[in-house]
């Protein structure tokens, strides 16, 4: 039996180390290959020091070699296990990047019903149709609703091998890849998990997923501040966030705790601004009249007082219910006012990010080749 020490890396590379997202190969988690005969020696270091992750880590080893070699090899294991390379500031949550996605954004709201969902969805269509490629993370776990306003609630994930691994192939409509919870739960059960059921879910989305190349990922948050927002800031190195309000008191109570949230120094998320969603309604008989149901300029207000930018507001319009529930956004609609509303904050959105892009560590953030100012259209 003749093999070498590129025949063992080979094998290595179909092997996901530990709670790290990458190969054994791509971490570097193996520090060395030792062959005498038909015996092999592998030196591996894994930052998990859980008694299951190096059960499991051995025993995959150990199956890679013999299936993809031989049956006759002896496989011994050195296994040892290495705390990561503190950062320079230790309490700050910052995630793994993922080379392929460029911009990540979260979209939030400090309490439900105020449209996040309908944002997000309308933004990432804005997005899609100035040429970029997107992709949208529906991460709110209890409600999840972004498979039902693409039109895709039937749809279901297939698996796809990339770099010998098997990986869940992103949902497309409109141009928008689209991954949710949705598509693996009943739609007439509730989702009744404790947080580190939700977060591993969420896990496996973000680093189990075929997303490919992508200008921006779209993260629809659930409402509030609670686990499932500091998994994903912990999992990936949010770019920005936005936060959606309405503009009553209550709602904008709660919206500038979720800005607080982003903000925390344990966080240091940019807020790229606030959207006024439901900002007034104007009757079809009636174009030129506004009535500010819920109070008016309430989100702008918000804005100037936390000191950030105000992105643009919405009205609330029986079109853009129904267009959601039916699976047709309307931003897709051309030429009309609502589709210029999306793509007014949409641009506005972008010319925060580029801003912000400036101003971070190039470390910490990608900026964007592809657009020259907010109205552009990525050629």
């Amino acid at each position: 039996m003749s093999f070498k020490k590129q025949d063992i890396y080979t094998a290595l590379e179909t092997i996901t180390a530990p709670g790290e997202g990458k190969s054994l190969i791509e971490n570097n988690n193996v520090t060395n290959v030792v062959i005498f005969g038909d015996e092999v020696n592998v030196d591996v270091t894994i930052s998990n020091p859980t008694l299951q992750a190096k059960k499991k880590i051995e025993a995959e080893i150990t199956k890679a070699i013999k299936t993809t070699i031989s049956e006759n090899i002896e496989v011994k294991i050195n296994l040892k296990v290495e705390k990561p390379a503190e950062k320079k500031d230790p309490n700050l949550i910052r995630g793994k990047e993922i080379p392929t996605i460029k911009n990540i954004i979260a979209v939030a709201s400090g309490k439900g019903g105020v449209g996040k969902s309908t944002i997000t969805a309308n933004t990432a269509i804005s997005l899609a149709k100035m040429g970029f490629s997107v992709g949208v993370l529906d991460a709110d776990v209890y409600g999840p609703s972004q498979h039902i306003m693409f039109d895709v609630e039937k749809e279901r994930p297939l698996s796809v091998n990339v770099d010998g691994r098997s990986k869940m192939k992103p949902i497309e409509s409109y141009g928008v890849k689209l991954l949710s919870l949705g598509f693996f739960t009943n739609p007439d059960q509730a989702v009744i998990w404790r947080g580190p059921m939700a977060s591993k879910a969420l896990n496996q989305l973000i680093f189990d997923a075929a997303w490919g190349e992508l200008d921006f990922l779209l993260i629809d948050l659930p409402p509030g501040t609670g686990d499932v927002h500091l998994s994903i800031v912990q999992a990936l190195p949010i770019n920005g966030a936005v936060v959606v309000s309405t503009p009553q008191n209550i709602a904008l109570a709660d919206a500038k705790k979720g800005v607080a949230m982003f903000q925390q120094d344990s966080i240091k998320v940019p807020v790229l601004g606030i959207i006024e969603n439901m900002a007034y309604f104007t009757p079809e008989e009636l174009p030129d009249h506004k009535y500010y149901i819920f109070g008016k300029d309430g989100a702008k207000h918000l804005a100037e007082d936390i000191d950030t930018t105000f992105l643009g507001e919405i009205p609330l319009v029986q079109s853009i219910r129904e267009s959601g529930d039916v699976g047709r956004p309307v931003a897709l609609q051309e030429g009309t006012l609502l589709e210029n509303a999306f793509q007014t904050i949409t641009k506005q959105m972008v010319a925060q990010l580029l801003e912000r892009n400036k101003n971070l560590p190039p470390t910490e953030v990608v900026r964007i080749t592809t657009m020259s100012g907010c109205s552009s259209v990525k050629k």
